[in-house]
C-alpha cells in the first residue's frame, strides 16, 4: 500500500485523511453489538470464511460517496480482481450478522478503501478523483478476514477480535 500512499501525494486539508495504518476494506458494518452476541457472530463468520476461497485483489480507480465528486463526503479507492468473490464474502458476513440478530444496513456492497472524509457538508474533489482514476495498484492475495471492534472518536481505534482463514484452493477441489 506504500505505492498508493505515495500516489496520493500531498493531503488536501479540506479532508480528514484516514491514517494509512488504519486502511481496511469493510465487508459489513455492524454498529453497536452486544458483547453477548460476539461468540455467535464469530462462529458464523468463521463458517462463512471457511466456505469462501482465497482470492486476489488490487486497488484501482478512485471515486466518491455520493457520486457527485463536486460535493463528496467520502473519497475512496475501488477494488479490482476477484470482485465477485469478495462481494460473495461480504454477503456471507452480512448474513452471519443478521442470523446473529444484529441489524445491518440494507444496501449493496461496494468494495472500496476509504481514503478521506469531508470536514464539512462536502468537498470538491473532482481533480483528486480524476488523478486517481488511472491508479492501478499491485495485486495481493486475500487469505483471511478479521472481526474488528472500532472505537470512534477524535482518534479512531480498531481492535482485532478474531481472524478467520479463507479456504485454500486445495480445500476447494
Amino acid at each position: 500500500m506504500r505505492d498508493l500512499d505515495s500516489a496520493l501525494g500531498e493531503r488536501d486539508p479540506q479532508l480528514r485523511w484516514v491514517p494509512t495504518a488504519q486502511w481496511h476494506v469493510t465487508l459489513v458494518f455492524c454498529g453497536d453489538v452486544d458483547e453477548g452476541a460476539v461468540p455467535e457472530l464469530t462462529e458464523r463468520l468463521e463458517r462463512g470464511a471457511a466456505r469462501t476461497p482465497a482470492m486476489s485483489l488490487a486497488i484501482g480507480g478512485g471515486g466518491t460517496f455520493p457520486r457527485q465528486a463536486a460535493r463528496a463526503r467520502v473519497l475512496w479507492m475501488g477494488l479490482r480482481g476477484d470482485v465477485p468473490a469478495i462481494t460473495r464474502l461480504a454477503e456471507r458476513c452480512t448474513a452471519a450478522a443478521r442470523r446473529t440478530g444484529i441489524g445491518v444496513e440494507d444496501r449493496p456492497f461496494r468494495p472500496h478503501l476509504t481514503l478521506a472524509r469531508a470536514r464539512g457538508a462536502g468537498a470538491d474533489v473532482r481533480d483528486r478523483v480524476a488523478g486517481l482514476s488511472t491508479y492501478n495498484g499491485p495485486s495481493w492475495p486475500l487469505t483471511s478476514i478479521t472481526l474488528v471492534h472500532s472505537t470512534l472518536g477524535a482518534t479512531t481505534q480498531h481492535t482485532p477480535l478474531a481472524s478467520f482463514a479463507l479456504a485454500s484452493e486445495r480445500h476447494q477441489a
